[in-house]
């Protein structure tokens, strides 16, 4: 009796032993990938690992993130996607997801993920720019923003140049815009702003700033033409190459920009948005900064919008797609949305998620809530057009053969024209 008592508990323990090594087995063959471009906090591990610990205990499903750059992350996805290796998940936004990869044919149509209630809920604009013109849903959006500019105030004072600007509204006119430069030059007698071009890193802003000051587009109201080649677009090209204080600078992208804006170097930078401003209103030297919206004719600019979700590539393994799926609805419309959003330091696209009102997560943050007063400036989220990878390289390039010299509208027309030819191409 007692060999037939041991034999039984060797028997339970190796039961046990098998049934948790198959357990552990399941659950590490029940993964998914995430990559995500640095969109406020989910671009750092401890942050997204809080998120995506969440989401392993509340489903068993693990998440193995890897975290790109802008410099360099549209590259490394378009080599695993030629290589049959995409990641399953993808956080950025509708150019790089809708009318890029999605587009492209690389995405997986998300559409069941949308029913009335979320359609309802979501952003309409927000939600538009998501779908394509047949209704395939290739983003669920998880925060918004508006893209604007910022000032160095201190150095604005004492240039005697802060005159020119609406704080209150965080406007001011083409006219005080160039009031403000000539002002900031003569007391600094150096460039204080700069078109940077040398890549498309925070090229939001050169748009912006060219569109903005006579009231030019990027493309028209259908989205299936770019018309920066316009009289209002290159008028604003030739003023900023004429203005002493504004600097075309081929080696710079938006990110060095705004490094040299934080250490004094330019008192204004064109590269800015409220993850900016949450990481520091002052720059190195403690002078306070001020984001503003861009210069316009009449003081009420249309800024760029930025919107941010996930996608998931179709790689063909339907179990890791429903997974994706699971790991999308969590983080956008399920418990950890209220966090995902804060991470990610930007507006929800939505006021309820899950059920829960979740409007006034950024109650308690003052410089969230001043941000609000930009928000109704947003424009026309153009960013779907087709061709726009090919458009955003076309674009830094004509900066830079303005920047250098060469003659405007003969630059701005021909690349514009080969944008339109990626547009048509893609058709």
């Amino acid at each position: 009796m007692k060999k037939l008592s041991i034999l039984l508990l060797i028997l339970m323990v190796m039961t046990a032993v098998f049934a948790g090594g198959a357990k552990e087995e399941a659950a590490a063959g029940k993964s998914i990938s995430l990559w995500t471009y640095p969109i406020g906090g989910w671009g750092d591990e401890a942050q997204v690992k809080a998120l995506t610990d969440a989401f392993t205990a509340e489903t068993g499903i693990k998440v193995e993130v890897q975290y790109l750059t802008y410099s360099d992350g549209d590259d490394k996805v378009n080599t695993a996607i030629a290589a049959k290796q995409a990641p399953d998940l993808i956080m950025e936004g509708p150019e790089r997801l809708v009318a890029g990869w999605g587009a492209s044919g690389y995405m997986v149509d998300m559409s069941d993920l949308l029913d009335a209630e979320d359609r309802a809920e979501l952003n309409p604009a927000t939600l538009s720019a998501c779908l394509t013109a047949d209704g395939k849903f290739y983003e669920y959006p998880l925060v918004m923003t508006a893209h604007c500019m910022a000032i160095n105030l201190d150095a604005f004072k004492a240039a005697g140049a802060d005159k020119y600007l609406d704080l209150k509204n965080r406007t001011w006119t083409t006219d005080n815009f160039i009031k403000a430069v000539d002002a900031l030059y003569k007391y600094y007698k150096v460039p204080v702003g700069a078109v940077y071009c040398s890549g498309q890193g925070g090229d939001q802003g050169t748009r912006v700033l060219v569109n903005s000051l006579y009231g030019g587009t990027f493309t028209n109201a259908e989205h299936t033409k770019y018309t920066w080649d316009s009289p209002e677009n290159i008028k604003a090209l030739k003023q900023l190459y004429a203005m002493p204080g504004i600097v075309y600078d081929p080696a710079i992208n938006g990110g060095e920009e705004i490094n040299l804006f934080r250490n004094g170097t330019f008192k204004m930078a064109f590269c800015w948005n409220i993850a900016q401003q949450l990481t520091g209103d002052r720059t190195d030297a403690g002078e306070e900064i001020v984001f503003m919206s861009f210069p316009a004719q009449n003081g009420v600019a249309q800024l760029n919008g930025g919107i941010w979700g996930f996608g998931i590539f179709d790689n063909g393994n339907a179990d890791k797609i429903a997974w994706a799926k699971q790991f999308v609805k969590f983080m956008c419309d399920g418990p950890k949305t209220a966090d995902a959003v804060k991470t990610a330091q930007y507006f929800a696209v939505r006021d309820k998620a899950d059920g829960k009102d979740i409007s006034k997560i950024w109650a308690d943050n003052k410089i969230m809530n001043d941000y609000n007063v930009l928000m109704k400036f947003l424009g026309d989220y153009y960013q779907v057009t087709k061709g726009w990878p090919t458009a955003r390289t076309c674009w830094w390039n004509m900066l830079q053969s303005v920047g250098a010299g060469n003659d405007v509208t003969a630059s701005v027309a021909k690349f514009a024209a080969d944008a339109n030819a990626a547009a048509a191409a893609a058709k």
